[in-house]
């Protein structure tokens, strides 16, 4: 008996399978497991909109260097029209000019200021640089935290508050007074030496709520100096978009709140605009995505047409290709029009062999006519001979 090999249909598929499993297996093993670097300056929202605030930002050139045209070297300022002071800063990067003894930060924070001011020659900064842009609806938001600390506008409220809690407590004391000598008078004098054992009891008791009194006052200044610490100011800018390409980004100052701590400002610039997002290197762009889905169509047409002529037809040969008539009257009206063409082509050819070219004008029709009889004569006694 003869051993039974697979057909070769079998071989295919078994093979088709293997190599699909090891495929899958590669595919697996292989997924990347690093996480997506965000781009500093640029942003893209929930609704698809790209924005790009890179080319605002103003950047330090070196001595002797050229720069391009539209890049910006200078930091933008900030009228602060009834503030008394205006406002230096720069959009997702430190300021470009060198400042220092900034109020309450480290000399090593001093180079990361991206927006600061001056009052009497104190430096005060609004923020550490940050390019984290968040789009809400059609506007951008860029924040700087971690700036200067800033005061508290409760500080009259304290005095007033400390105040009427001292006169309150000087009425309590008046009034326990003038009760306990009234007391006095109404005891017998056999009781005053009990009243005054009392009396010293009640003194301890108020001096010590005193103390007491004086700790929580400490306590409460101890609290309010830790937030102050720990409130800082900060900047919060809001980009508008403007369509004017020849308006320059602009920057301006909206307020601050009563403490100090947080300050706002608008820049105008037509980099807030909304924008496609670019192509980007490895990715696959829009023209290769339409490559692949109609080579993708193509297939699935040609296989499922060739699968259903065999099947259903039992076409052989080249009939099994779907709308094989179709394709072959394609071909053959192809092959026609080649042949006019060429023909036509040909006729274009000067003629050889003693040929000439018989004048067509109406001057000369007579004549063209008798030099056509003669040629057809020498032609007749050629063939005689």
């Amino acid at each position: 008996m003869h051993p039974q090999y697979p057909s070769p249909r079998l071989l295919l598929l078994a093979i088709a399978a293997i190599t699909g499993v090891s495929f899958a297996a590669e595919s697996t093993t292989t997924v990347s497991t690093t996480t997506p670097v965000a781009t500093l300056c640029v942003a893209t929202a929930t609704s698809g909109a790209f924005f790009d605030l890179r080319p605002d930002t103003a950047v330090i050139v070196a001595e002797g260097e050229k720069h391009h045209k539209g890049i910006h070297t200078e930091d933008y300022v900030a009228r602060g029209w009834d503030y008394g002071s205006n406002f230096t800063l720069n959009i997702c990067d430190a300021v470009v000019k060198k400042i220092g003894d900034v109020v309450g930060l480290e000399e090593s924070l001093w180079r990361n200021v991206s927006a600061y001011y001056k009052v009497e020659g104190k430096v005060y900064s609004l923020g550490q640089q940050s390019g984290e842009l968040v789009p809400r609806g059609r506007k951008l938001v860029l924040q700087y935290t971690g700036g200067s600390p800033c005061g508290s506008s409760d500080k009259k409220k304290y005095k007033r508050h400390a105040i009427l809690e001292g006169a309150t407590h000087k009425s309590h004391e008046l009034e326990s007074r003038s009760w306990g000598s009234s007391k006095k008078d109404d005891d017998d004098d056999d009781d005053k030496d009990k009243d005054k054992g009392k009396e010293k009891e009640k003194e301890k008791e108020k001096e010590k709520e005193k103390e007491k009194e004086k700790e929580r006052e400490k306590e409460k200044e101890k609290q309010k100096q830790k937030e102050k610490q720990h409130r800082r100011k900060s900047a919060t800018i809001s980009f508008l978009c403007d369509h004017d390409p020849d308006t320059p980004t602009a920057a301006s100052f909206v307020g601050t709140d009563p403490d100090e701590c947080a300050y706002f400002f608008e820049v105008r610039s037509q980099h807030a605009c909304a924008g496609a997002e670019p192509h980007k290197k490895g990715s696959v762009g829009p023209g290769s995505v339409f490559v692949i889905i109609f080579f993708i169509a193509v297939l699935v047409y040609v296989m499922g047409g060739v699968f259903y002529q065999r099947t259903v037809a039992h076409a052989r040969g080249w009939r099994q290709l779907p709308n094989y008539s179709l394709w072959a009257g394609i071909w053959s009206f192809v092959k026609d029009l080649l042949v006019i063409l060429t023909s036509s082509c040909a006729r274009c050819i000067p003629g050889r062999r003693g040929y000439r070219t018989l004048s067509v004008s109406p001057s000369g029709a007579h004549r063209g006519r008798e030099d056509e009889n003669r040629l057809i004569d020498s032609l007749d006694e050629e063939w005689d001979d």
